[in-house]
């Protein structure tokens, strides 16, 4: 019983800020979050084709996969299965944590003429300077550690609501940010998978880190640094 209580705390947890919830046989599930511009809008930062790849089959699959294993997740609570629980879980956090990640990743990117790629302003653009001298250092470092990242996974600006300041940080694969610390906010996070890059760049991680930048919404960052600092 307190198993089943705590699944269903767990998925409402994960369903805040990450695209829209339904049920399937009383079981909550999760759909593609539309995206706020168009694929080409953020051409030629990135392509308009990777976009459309990217949100409407990557991340789909996610979602597909991660309603599945929360179904059979629920199957097999009902059933007392415990084995079958413990079996689930990584499948669970790799497509439950491609959701979150790519969720916050649509919303860190938006096209040039409604801001892309404008510094920060205010506490956050105050904070980074501070912090890291300035927001160039910041990038620097942000694309440093991403292109770095062996294999697949993320590269994120996180407010550390413990420590109470900024930290660069990063994933491997689909594991989302709270996977680091719980007190882990993330303001932007990059996708440094192949799928994110590869058709417009090729094998060349650090080209793609350079350009996407232009694109970057730190108006969005600024907004959730402002909300979790309050």
């Amino acid at each position: 019983m307190a198993l089943g209580s705590l699944s269903r705390k767990t998925l409402v947890g994960l369903g805040r800020n990450v695209g829209g919830i339904g049920y399937v046989r009383g079981v909550k599930t999760f759909t593609l979050p539309d995206l706020p511009y168009d694929y080409g809008d953020l051409e030629p930062a990135i392509s308009g084709e990777i976009m459309q790849l990217h949100h409407h089959k990557h991340h789909q699959t996610y979602i597909t996969n991660y309603n599945k294993a929360l179904e059979q997740l629920d199957q097999a609570i009902a059933k007392g299965d415990a084995p079958a629980v413990v079996k689930l879980q990584s499948a669970i956090k790799f497509n439950g944590g491609g959701h979150i990640n790519h969720s916050i990743f649509w919303k860190n990117l938006t096209p040039v003429r409604e801001g892309g790629g404008e510094p920060p302003k205010g506490s956050l653009g105050w904070a980074i300077d501070t912090q890291f001298g300035s927001l160039e250092a910041l990038i620097q470092k942000i694309n440093t550690e991403g292109a770095a990242l062996q294999g697949s996974g993320w590269v994120w600006l996180a407010l550390d609501k413990e420590q109470k300041k900024l930290s660069v940080e990063t994933t491997g694969n689909q594991d989302p940010l709270v996977t680091k610390g719980s007190g882990l906010v993330p303001l932007l996070g990059i996708d440094v998978w192949e799928h994110a890059y590869y058709l417009q760049y090729k094998n060349v991680r650090p080209d793609y880190l350079k350009n996407i930048w232009k694109v970057i919404n730190w108006k969005y960052a600024s907004d959730e640094f402002e909300r979790e600092s309050a």
